[in-house]
């Protein structure tokens, strides 16, 4: 059986356990989850963390582990559009816009609610504080994200902070967390980590450089969401090193007409395009590295492949 047919059967409770999870009498809330926790998703945490555990050959509560990871990262959704305005999610009108900023709130707080039901469920006390400090976690990234933009206190120290907390640290407990749920401990539980932050970390940079140089189809979302927002990513932090006007266009938040696309051109033109890549490029194969010390099985090649495909995703 391949590493796909065989996450098919967990996959498949992970949707329906989900969809169980989110019911509510409440129309709002129903509606709000029918558009943006079961209208599907790629789905790359619950994977993450169903590919770590059959990397160790199977971890208790993995399910509810897949349940609890997602119901976070779609809570943080929801919250997020709001905070910073956006028109679309997935490809659909954003929440917020459809039901109004208070519904779209109260919905968030709704799945951390659930959230707390399903980790609750495992009794594991350890998991319970893990969470915990994700959440802190991505809390203070989003808050110093804009402490950035608003003190124009750019630097590539900070972007690395922001995006360790914004995105990666919840990857880091997909991958982490059924070495927990076991009792692996050492060097096998640390490369699980480490592969999780690391591929995480791949994973938002990624994206960041789709915001300004790729496509709305390749992006999911409008591009330039990042400029409008006044977020200085990888690509506009090494284009403000050669280019000082670019600090000029970032604080106008690309509001003149051309500023998208000027920014584009000189990524491109000035070789910064490449050398966000080669950084991409060299963190997914950091990840990769990171799980030597894995059991040879096709789920550690899996998750070798995943962050190697960061590297492939660019355009």
């Amino acid at each position: 059986m391949t590493v796909l047919a065989d996450l098919e059967a967990p996959l498949l409770r992970f949707e329906e356990a989900l969809s169980e999870l989110v019911q509510s009498d409440v129309l709002f809330v129903r509606l709000i989850h029918q558009d943006l926790v079961t209208a599907g998703g790629k789905r790359i945490r619950p994977r993450l963390v169903f590919l770590a555990s059959r990397a160790i050959g199977g971890a208790p509560f993995e399910l509810e582990l897949a349940l609890a990871v997602e119901l976070l990262h779609s809570a943080t959704l929801l919250h997020d559009d709001l905070i910073d305005d956006a028109e679309t999610r997935r490809g659909k009108e954003a929440a917020f816009r459809k039901y109004g900023n208070a519904v779209s709130v109260l919905s968030g707080d709704f799945l951390l609610s659930r959230l707390l039901h399903v980790i609750a469920r495992t009794g594991r006390m350890e998991l319970v504080e893990r969470f915990a400090e994700v959440a802190r976690t991505l809390s203070e990234g989003e808050v110093l994200q804009f402490q950035v933009a608003a003190l124009e206190d750019y630097s590539l120290e900070n972007y690395e902070r922001i995006i360790t907390a914004k995105t990666a640290v919840l990857m880091e407990l997909c991958t982490e967390g059924p070495a927990l749920l076991k009792g692996v401990d050492g060097g096998v539980r640390q490369a699980l980590a480490r592969f999780g932050l690391l591929y995480g970390q791949a994973f938002q940079m990624r994206d960041d450089y789709l915001d300004l140089l790729g496509t709305p189809e390749r992006l999911g979302k409008p591009v330039g969401g990042d400029l409008r927002e006044g977020k200085a990513t990888l690509a506009t932090l090494l284009l403000m090193e050669r280019f000082p006007e670019v600090r000029e266009v970032l604080r106008r938040r690309g509001q003149e007409p051309g500023d998208l696309e000027r920014l584009r051109a000189l990524a491109r033109e000035s070789g910064v395009a490449e050398e966000v890549e080669r950084r991409i490029r060299e963190r997914a194969r950091l990840a990769a590295e990171a799980l030597k010390p894995l059991p040879d099985s096709p789920y550690k090649e899996a998750l070798r492949e995943l962050a190697l495909r960061e590297a492939e995703r660019l355009s």
